[in-house]
């Protein structure tokens, strides 16, 4: 067993951040509740604060009555495709979203439609970065005559077909992208997502690592637009809160070894080793306890935090911790997303898939029209200023009496930038249980 060096735990520096994210309290007040203590010391010192009393909770969704009828009809039905995993190092998110998307799709016809007509969706995979399977499923989707696709889940996957998608003038909508170079991409204002940029995950990681006690840190990351941009911003927050960032590895996509990785990192004996990788964690994690790491001293990402049950020996995991963009997906929620997949066992960002199709079909109405660019026009204003509202039946209703609408959804707070980012947004953190599942433990809401 390797001995890591014994970090006294301590309260971070939280310091300022120049970008302008403002990381508010946890949920349940931005410190444990009264009464509770921290978890206990693992090596190297760690020892992070207690998970909420209210992770997880029941969410209180906005009473439907009757639906109007719509005041205007389309003679195109609004048609959305999605461009999910199915295959690939990020498949494990595909079922999630997936579910995310007919559930929306399943309640907005529930209610009338959009337009006076059905919804319809065509689903295709979108591979990752080693096939080329999303051009081909994005070129069979445009064909089809889609006025908006839902997706990619990766950033790199999105990078190879946003221009195709955007310069037919079909609307780009990504539930899960977190790359902060789409913030400035030129997509005719087409490109819109409900992950906030991992500008906000990487300061949240972070300072949270540091806030555990940690104050050093090795990191084996993801060579892509996904893993090197998360890598800057968490370095750059745990630095600003007086840490050391002491090794830090890069992998490409395709590669199935990762002992020099490994070893180098242990080399450097950090307090903490974050993760930025996808599905390699298989890997790579045993690798780490195999050579005495703790679970405690491991941090996860949104692109690894997963269920492990089938995969590693009870308690490999246990006490390791993982951030996902988004609130915590609620029991009613969950319940809702079994009925449509009985065989889900992750949530992850099917919250965000959910919001995607509502905020489409609310745009849809608001213009008046099932074209890509004019639903685009009309996406930041049903997400801002006007009567809350939280699914498609209650803000429908509210648009088609005359009255603007905020649509606040599965995956918190929607405010969008003129960019198509969201302002505002929660990170999930969770921690792993003995049975390697992942468990919500606390949330920090952030403004970008």
């Amino acid at each position: 067993m390797i001995s890591l060096p014994q970090a006294a735990p301590r309260v971070a520096k939280l310091t300022a951040l120049s970008i302008g994210v403002a990381l508010l309290a946890t949920a349940c007040g931005g410190s444990p509740t009264p009464g509770s203590t921290e978890t206990t010391a693992g090596a190297g010192g760690i020892a992070c604060p207690a998970p909420s009393a209210t992770a997880g909770a029941t969410s209180t969704a906005t009473e439907i009555g009757s639906v109007p009828p719509s005041t205007t009809t389309t003679p195109t039905p609004l048609k959305i495709g999605s461009l999910l995993p199915t295959t690939g190092s990020l498949a494990f998110l595909g079922p999630p979203e997936i579910a995310g998307v007919n559930l929306g799709i399943k309640e907005v016809n529930a209610a009338g439609g959009v337009l006076g007509k059905p919804v319809q969706v065509i689903h295709r995979d979108s591979g990752d970065t080693k096939t080329d399977i999303a051009t081909q499923s994005t070129t069979a989707l445009l064909g089809q005559g889609v006025s908006a696709i839902i997706g990619a889940a990766s950033s790199g996957v999105s990078k190879t077909v946003i221009n195709q998608i955007t310069g037919a003038g079909v609307v780009q909508f990504s539930p899960a992208n977190t790359s902060p170079d789409f913030t400035t991409w030129e997509d005719k204002n087409l490109y819109w997502r409900t992950a906030p940029s991992d500008v906000l995950q990487g300061k949240v990681l972070g300072n949270y690592m540091a806030t555990c006690g940690a104050q050093t840190v090795g990191m084996i990351v993801l060579n892509d637009a996904y893993g090197t941009g998360l890598q800057k911003n968490v370095k750059e927050a745990f630095e600003a809160a007086g840490g050391q960032v002491v090794a830090e590895e890069l992998f490409n996509e395709g590669d199935s070894q990762f002992s020099s990785q490994v070893d180098k990192v242990i080399a450097a004996k950090p307090d903490a080793i974050a993760l930025i990788t996808f599905d390699q964690a298989k890997s790579i994690v045993p690798l780490l306890t195999g050579k005495g790491i703790k679970p405690t001293q491991l941090f996860m990402v949104d692109g690894n935090t997963s269920d492990y049950s089938k995969d590693f020996k009870p308690g490999t995991l246990k006490g390791a911790q993982g951030t996902i963009p988004g609130t915590f997906a609620k029991e009613d929620f969950k319940k809702k997303l079994l009925a449509i997949d009985p065989a889900l066992k992750d949530y992850s960002y099917a919250g965000e898939s959910y919001d995607a199709v509502n905020l489409i079909a609310l745009a849809s109405e608001a213009a008046k029209s099932t074209k890509g660019t004019e639903i685009a026009k009309q996406l930041k204003a049903v997400s801002e200023t006007g009567e809350k509202c939280n699914n498609f039946a209650s803000c429908v209703t509210l648009l088609r009496n005359g009255q603007d609408i905020d649509y606040d959804g599965q995956s918190g707070p929607v405010t969008f930038s003129d960019k198509g980012d969201p302002t505002e947004a929660f990170i999930g953190i969770y921690e792993y249980q003995d049975d390697n599942k992942y468990a919500p433990s606390k949330e920090e809401f952030g403004k970008l």
